[in-house]
């Protein structure tokens, strides 16, 4: 027998990234540009990384609070409360090591073997692969799209409900597609959670990212204390942390003990110093993410404009995030598309197969970089498109 027969099947059957995939076979390809992870090209800020030098220097390299260190618990409920205009106990708040063990910690606090969590999809895939490790059945359920936009149809998502369902997890504004739901869905949604015992899973790190004006609308905004919501959440895009690995959830009160353990038993606390930066980040950043969002919108401009010029592609432009998520038309394999862009166009993209079910065909762009970066790229894919119509693709 081989040895990797003897593992449990949800580890040995966890499937491979299809994104990173299509950057191991680019990566290191001379002046290629890199458009495929879900990651600006900015490094974090010096304000942040300067904090926490310091405090590495001051020797803060021991074992501390595991549900995180208590000021950056206070930095997170002074950012809610100028960002959402709600008051939170800073025991509502839980550091983690990122937003994806955020998310790993919400699915061991409510689903296991036997249980279902359904999401929407095309959608980010570590969750649907998180929940199938931990032994959970993840069931999609497609957003549909037009040229209006991606839309949910929230009567689909009720029809996924079953008697074994745990939770729904709803990202908005979403990765990939930029779909971000208004007052009236995240309503819809939480009373379907509502009228069958269910749990939410808020992942709403793209928040800042919404360019309708402000931040995103989100569940904070039509919630009760008492409604059976997490909200995990990340530093990496807002303040340009993705390398940092800092995550936090906000839960109810009750809950704090719970996941308290649940940290104890995964990575057991998050670095010292690390925290610090992020407190900086928390209470200096909000004129970084401004400008960060401001890019965005230009360089989401920029990508729209070129897809457009090329007559061949179907597309709506984000309502938020940072991602275009487009289809060409009359190339229906978007994973072969995706290595092909790379060897002739010297462009990295993520094929849209890697985001699950409604991905297929699509391929996903990240325009979080700077602007004439972005140009070149859309210059470069979109003389590769008309090259296909040059032979007759």
């Amino acid at each position: 027998m081989r040895l990797i027969d003897t593992l449990r099947n949800e580890a040995r059957l966890a499937p491979e990234s299809g994104i990173v995939e299509v950057m191991n076979h680019g990566r290191d390809r001379p002046d290629l540009i890199p458009l495929w992870a879900g990651e600006g090209d900015l490094p974090t800020p010096a304000f942040i990384s300067d904090a926490a030098a310091q405090a590495l220097a001051a020797g803060e390299t021991f074992y501390t609070w595991q549900k995180g260190l208590p000021e950056l618990r206070q930095a997170l409920a002074r950012y809610y409360h100028r960002h959402f205009g709600k008051v939170f106990d800073p025991e509502e708040f839980i550091v983690t090591g990122s937003g994806m063990h955020a998310i790993k910690l919400a699915i061991e606090a409510l689903a296991g073997m036997g249980d279902e969590v359904v999401y929407l999809s095309p959608a980010w895939p570590n969750f649907a692969a998180a929940a199938g490790v931990s032994g959970a059945t993840p069931v999609p359920v497609t957003l549909d799209h037009s040229s209006n936009g991606w839309i949910c149809d929230v009567d689909r998502l009720a029809a996924a409900v079953t008697p074994r369902t745990r939770a729904l997890f709803i990202n908005t504004p979403s990765n990939p597609t930029g779909w971000t739901a208004d007052h009236a869905t995240l309503r819809s949604i939480l009373e379907l959670a509502r009228k069958n015992g269910l749990w939410i899973v808020a992942d709403e790190i793209y928040s800042m990212f919404y360019y309708g004006g402000g931040r995103a609308p989100s569940f904070l905004d039509v919630a009760d204390a008492e409604d059976r919501i997490l909200f995990v959440n990340s530093f990496s895009k807002n303040w340009a942390m993705t390398g940092w690995r800092i995550g936090w959830i906000r839960t109810h009160p009750s809950l704090q003990q719970v996941f308290e353990n649940l940290i104890q038993y995964s990575n057991s606390g998050v670095a010292q110093f690390m925290q610090r930066g992020a407190v900086a980040a928390l209470d200096q950043g909000d004129d970084f993410v401004a400008e960060q969002m401001e890019r965005a919108r230009q360089a989401r401009d920029i990508v729209g404009a070129a897809l457009k010029g090329t007559g061949r592609v179907v597309f709506s432009l984000p309502q938020g995030a940072f991602y275009q998520f487009f289809a060409i038309d009359g190339l229906p394999d978007a994973r072969k598309a995706a290595f092909e862009i790379v060897d002739h166009a010297n462009v990295g993209l993520a094929p849209g197969t890697a985001f699950g079910a409604g991905g297929e065909g699509f391929l996903r762009l990240c325009f979080h970089r700077r602007l004439d970066q972005v140009d070149e790229a859309m210059n470069r894919l979109a003389g590769w498109i008309s090259s296909l119509s040059e032979k007759g693709q």
